[in-house]
């Protein structure tokens, strides 16, 4: 294919989503902003839920005004779904994966099927809200019982714009409920925890057509829907400009994914017991990674604090001392939305920690914290993986913090490599490209074109690694 290809990125975020034009052509990679619009949870009766429709009329808005395009690409966050009746209506806003229901499921589920064999099917990390437990927490409500079909957010939205029933690989690896080994829905697994297995849609590579959006939608042109790595981790992965096999990734957001590329998984008992998972990614490829907390301990610090500006203070956090106080980000009381620097403060009594006394100084805490946990998560995963790292990129929103990427380079002491921001909807629109004949090639050759088109800012390791190996024991590394 000559010329110019216009493509459609629709990424949905857990704060916010977002249509992107991909304009792809020989020697060119670039992204225009459509739409964007808030992903505002709603808490009714007691229930956290996503405002599904509202983000459907985003899509729809991004859509009409993004003008004609060849082909559209669906990604979101993982787990959360909507269930469908016989006549393909939805029964109710999806829940959020934040929200209390889980509680006490994850425990009683692995107490019932083993957490061995749970890890050894699925090789998925465990964490409280994975669809395999919200299904259970769901067991017997109507909605469920009357429901024919669950798809995951973005085959919700794809299915909208299609009326094709479908399940893409990258984020049904996500569920607890798909086999790694087999890459297919794990029906055993399901029939012993009580799940209906007759929910679960076909499931379809990235890079397959879907269909045409529906002509009744509105939108200009003909486009088709494409499959792209839906899990927008599968997509930020495609989208990392790496040259070789021997880098670390961290899409970094809401949520730091840490990981490497492999292209089996590592089912080991020491990578269970890390917390280490193995989702499907794009070309068969095998996304190695651990959930850290990421940025949200940031984002919910500052929604409390109102008015602050976000520059102004990181800039003051520079200039704080380093490791004053440090917290490990994954302690389970940071996951729920709610006044994080209070719960920061509690953290630091409970551990002994000096209280950080100011917004600036609970930045830094922040930021020193999670420098320490991307550390530790990049050297779990060469040790466990056996895959040597020279080099980490950062991409996502956290490449843009400067502080935060200069503080991981110098934590892991290898160059961190930032940037692109976008590489969630560079990824999902690569894929749409090479789907369309834009592109030709592995992987590799996709990273290749982001090179070649992207801007990425090196940043070098100094400082002493005693002190960050006393500050890692500090924090429980």
């Amino acid at each position: 294919m000559s010329g110019v290809v216009h493509l459609a990125a629709v990424d949905l975020g857990a704060s916010s989503g977002r249509v992107m034009v991909g304009h792809v052509g020989p020697a060119r990679l670039e992204l225009t902003e459509a739409h964007r619009f808030p992903n505002e949870p709603v808490r009714v009766g007691g229930t956290l839920h996503w405002d599904i429709l509202a983000l459907w009329r985003g899509v729809l808005d991004g859509l009409r005004t993004a003008g004609p395009v060849t082909s559209i690409g669906v990604d979101s966050w993982a787990v959360d779904y909507g269930l469908l009746d016989t006549s393909g209506a939805l029964l109710g806003n999806p829940v959020h994966y934040r929200d209390t229901r889980t509680d006490g499921i994850p425990e009683r589920v692995t107490k019932q099927l083993g957490a061995g064999r749970l890890y050894a099917t699925t090789g998925l990390q465990q964490l409280p809200f994975n669809t395999l437990y919200q299904l259970v927490a769901a067991a017997g409500t109507p909605q469920l019982d009357t429901a024919a079909r669950l798809l995951l957010i973005p085959d919700l939205i794809a299915y909208w714009l299609t009326g094709e029933v479908g399940a893409e690989v990258t984020n049904a690896s996500t569920t607890q409920l798909y086999d790694v080994h087999r890459r297919d829905w794990a029906v055993d697994l399901m029939v012993d925890a009580g799940i209906r297995t007759d929910l679960f849609p076909p499931l379809r590579e990235p890079g397959i057509r879907i269909g045409p959006a529906l002509a009744d939608l509105g939108l200009p042109g003909e486009p088709e829907v494409v499959a792209v790595g839906s899990h927008d981790t599968a997509s930020a992965v495609v989208g990392v400009p790496a040259a070789g096999d021997h880098f670390a990734y961290i899409s970094c957001g809401t949520w730091s994914l840490v990981g490497v590329e492999l292209d089996a998984p590592v089912l080991t008992e020491a990578s269970r017991l890390a917390n280490f998972t193995n989702e499907s990614g794009v070309d068969g490829t095998i996304r190695y990674l651990r959930n850290v907390m990421g940025l949200w301990l940031l984002q919910e610090s500052l929604r409390t604090w109102g008015t602050l500006d976000l520059p102004d203070l990181l800039n003051r956090a520079a200039g704080e001392p380093a490791f004053r106080s440090v917290v490990d980000p994954d302690d389970s009381t940071f996951l729920p939305p709610g006044d994080m620097p209070t719960r920061i403060a509690d953290a630091c009594r409970r551990a002994g920690e000096p209280v950080p006394a100011g917004p600036a100084a609970t930045v830094r805490c922040i930021l020193d914290s999670l420098a320490l946990a991307h550390r530790r998560a990049v050297r779990q995963a060469q040790q466990l993986s056996g895959r040597h790292v020279d080099a980490v990129h950062i991409v996502g929103g956290g490449a843009r913090n400067n502080l935060l990427c200069q503080l991981t380079a110098d934590a892991c002491g290898i160059p961190v490599l930032a940037g692109p921001v976008e590489a969630t909807a560079l990824g999902n629109i690569l894929v749409q490209a090479r789907a369309a004949g834009a592109i030709d090639g592995d992987l590799a050759a996709l990273r290749a074109v982001l090179r070649q088109t992207q801007r990425i800012v090196r940043y070098e390791p100094r400082g002493d690694e005693a002190t960050w190996r006393a500050a890692e024991t500090r924090m429980g590394g």
